[in-house]
């Protein structure tokens, strides 16, 4: 993948933002400060160590954006994959889950969390209604998050009740019969009490057209997200925070194409359900001058539902076009039940601020205990009827520290370190039963100086582990696989534990009044025994074999730059880019066109564009309008491991027109302007029924992103 296509655009953006002082002199309005919450202290972004990109309420409301999906491509070096009617998995550097099918996700690699809420794999419930900024943690959190951020970490925060009454009903309309309502309430309940609640349902008929059933729906979204919060603070050193949710979805998942194309041929479209109802109790108390304690518990019960129509065809195909060996009428069916508890309690201590000499620190006790039945079905003609049932409980348990010191008032030290103990038990239907434990440890060493009060350069290394285990369904099918694939499997059967190790060099600065924002990142990073998702197919069996395969190691390196320059009272310019590049030793799978085992080296790791770059201007074009005009993009990538198969790339236009006066706000809005084909994940494998198209010859299949969209939003604040 040659990075040239990236280097006119790359140039381009630096000019235009770098060029931008020279060519305007008069003053503009500074930028606004930026917080960061996802870590153990609330922190301005200057104070903050690490790669940290910041999606802000502006970025949503810009693009109209309802999931987590529509609005990741700002931050560089951040890519997501569907593999279901949302974007559920995400991958920052490279490193993160493709896709979930037959075993039990036993973390994410790219953890995402709302509030003091791990979503885990109900990454569908990523609603942005009602949220404040998303925070985008690159690299391993391996003292913060431990295993959860083991290559990264997305922070949603959500809006907290207010001490004034405010509220907000919204709503919107745009192609393909989508549309959205949403109301907002929040203020005070009493002298001590306030509260939030958000609603909002969200629809839409989706961009697929199912020609078999002549239907538009069939990729349909069907989402209802609801929010409350509560806030006590009963003396002026005890504060307590209280939220309940409850996600519902009802989505179709009909949205692979026999012709990479738009429309479907299924007889039996699937379906992408979630309820997922949440509680989270936190509370800080403040022990004096110099002490505080924080503590959460939060519970999650998910009800999760995918399936799918197995051969995406139909009967009906095979009477328009020869089909030598008809279709199979089969469908893949995943039904989970999860719960999950979480506590987290921690001691923060300071003796002053960054004054030479000073220090911080903070002790912790994680606990995390989860539960997760899975019943799988596969009703086929061809195969019969397959079904099984598995259990699969998880323990956790870390103790973490961070120690901060200030050497002198420009120079501060950070250590952390997180030492976790993994423990797991699974049994299945089939006879099969595991149990593992591992004993994991991460942390971080990090220096961070001021050059003054506009500029800061830091200088990080991170480690973080992320347990190894069985590949459970690798293991129970094995006794009716093919004999070649027993023999390949033999050492297959486990992987082990993956450790990431980050090196990292930054600096920000705000200049020409603080008009002008930058931050710049270079990494260098690796894996030892990285867990690579792969599949592979036993014709002889009728089994595909899906495994993490932990035989190989990879590096990457790259960098992330991040700018935005307020030209005047009119006129904003920014520009996020994201050069990757990554390695994969060596790693075994078995070659569909070749029918035979393979060993591939020194290739690119999956989800990993070589750049990726959001550009773009806001303008304030008097009191009452404003507008945004952005161009993003990223280079092609492979998909996966058992195949050479790739993601091309692509780049998009989004733009929104806003009108807001008093209480009033419409924003006109659209994304991929330009209509663009792309695809978001894609499948390499023979599914193609009629001859005169090559029956059942190996060929990729993508799953297409989302076409020209458009609409309208309205907002009235009361």
């Amino acid at each position: 993948m040659s990075p040239r296509p990236f280097l006119p655009t790359t140039l381009l953006a630096l000019a235009s933002v770098f060029a931008a002082p020279l060519a305007f002199a008069q003053a503009g309005e500074t930028l606004e400060e930026i917080i960061i919450t996802a870590n153990f202290r609330d922190a301005t972004l200057m104070e903050t160590v690490g790669s940290v990109s910041v999606v802000t309420q502006n970025t949503i409301t810009e693009r109209a954006a309802q999931h987590l999906q529509d609005i990741l491509n700002a931050a560089p070096n951040v890519t997501w994959t569907a593999g279901a009617s949302r974007g559920r998995f995400v991958q920052i550097r490279g490193v993160g889950d493709l896709e979930q099918f037959y075993d039990p996700k036993y973390y994410p690699a790219v953890g995402i969390m709302l509030d003091d809420m791990e979503l885990g794999d109900t990454a569908s419930a990523g609603m942005l209604f009602d949220i404040a900024q998303v925070e985008v943690l690159r690299g391993p959190q391996g003292t913060r998050f431990g295993a959860n951020g083991h290559g990264g970490m997305v922070f949603m925060r959500s809006n907290a009740p207010t001490d004034e009454f405010e509220a907000e009903l919204s709503g919107g309309a745009g192609n393909y019969d989508s549309s959205n309502l949403g109301l907002v309430v929040s203020g005070p309940l009493s002298s001590q009490l306030s509260g939030r609640l958000a609603i909002q349902q969200n629809n839409s008929d989706g961009y697929i057209d199912n020609d078999r059933l002549d239907r538009d729906d069939t990729n349909d979204l069907d989402e209802f997200t609801s929010r409350a919060r509560l806030r006590w603070t009963p003396s002026d050193t005890a504060q307590y925070d209280f939220s309940a949710s409850y996600f519902d979805a009802d989505n179709g998942y009909d949205t692979w194409s026999l012709d990479n194309d738009r429309t479907t041929f299924t007889d039996q479209p699937g379906r992408d359900t979630q309820k997922v109802a949440a509680f989270i109790g936190a509370g800080d108390w403040t022990l004096g001058d110099t002490h505080t304690v924080d503590a959460s518990l939060s519970y999650r019960d998910a009800d999760l539902h995918q399936s799918y129509d197995a051969d995406w065809a139909s009967d009906a195909l095979c009477e328009l076009f020869a089909c030598a060996f008809g279709v199979d009428t089969a469908s893949e069916i995943f039904d989970r039940d999860n719960e999950t508890w979480v506590a987290d309690v921690r001691l923060l201590g300071s003796d002053g601020g960054h004054s030479a000499g000073e220090s911080r620190y903070v002790i912790g006790l994680y606990a995390n205990d989860g539960t997760q039945q899975l019943d799988y079905q596969y009703p086929s003609a061809v195969y019969g009827d397959t079904s099984s049932s598995s259990d699969y409980d998880t323990n956790r348990y870390a103790i973490y520290g961070e120690y901060e010191y200030s050497v002198s008032s420009q120079l501060t030290l950070i250590a952390g370190l997180r030492l976790e103990r993994f423990e797991d038990d699974y049994k299945d239907s089939n006879g099969f039963a595991s149990d593992n434990n591992d004993n994991l440890w991460g942390g971080e060493v990090s220096l961070r100086y001021a050059l003054d009060d506009n500029t800061m350069t830091y200088a990080t290394i991170a480690r973080s582990q992320k347990p190894g285990g069985v590949n459970t369904r690798t293991a129970a099918d094995r006794p009716f696989m093919s004999p070649a694939f027993q023999v390949f499997t033999q050492d297959k059967l486990t992987f082990d534990d993956e450790t990431l190790i980050n090196h990292e060099i930054g600096l920000r600065t705000e200049q020409f009044d603080q008009r002008l924002a930058l931050s710049v990142a270079l990494f260098y990073a690796k894996r030892d025994s990285a867990q690579l998702e792969n599949w592979m197919w036993d014709a002889d069996s009728g089994l595909w074999i899906g495994y993490l395969d932990s035989a190989g190691d990879t590096s990457s390196y790259g960098a992330e730059l991040e700018t935005s320059f307020t030209v005047n009272n009119h006129v904003q310019l920014y520009a996020n880019l994201g050069w990757l590049d990554t390695e994969v030793d060596s790693i075994e799978t078995f070659d569909l066109d070749l029918a035979q085992f393979v060993t591939k080296k020194d290739r690119d790791q999956a989800k990993s564009p070589a750049y990726q770059y959001n550009v773009g201007t806001r303008l304030t074009l008097t009191e009452s309008w404003s507008g945004h005009l952005e161009i993003e993009g990223q280079d092609d990538n492979y998909f996966g491991y058992y195949h050479d198969g790739e993601l091309d790339s692509y780049k998009l236009i989004n733009a929104s027109l806003r009108w807001q006066s008093g209480a009033y706000a419409v924003t006109l809005w659209g994304r991929n302007l330009g209509d663009e084909d792309y695809a978001v994940h894609g499948l390499y494998f023979g599914n193609e029924p009629r001859d005169d198209f090559g029956a059942f010859q190996n060929q990729t299949y993508l799953q297409p992103g989302e076409p020209l969209t458009y609409g309208v939003e309205l907002l009235y604040s009361f």
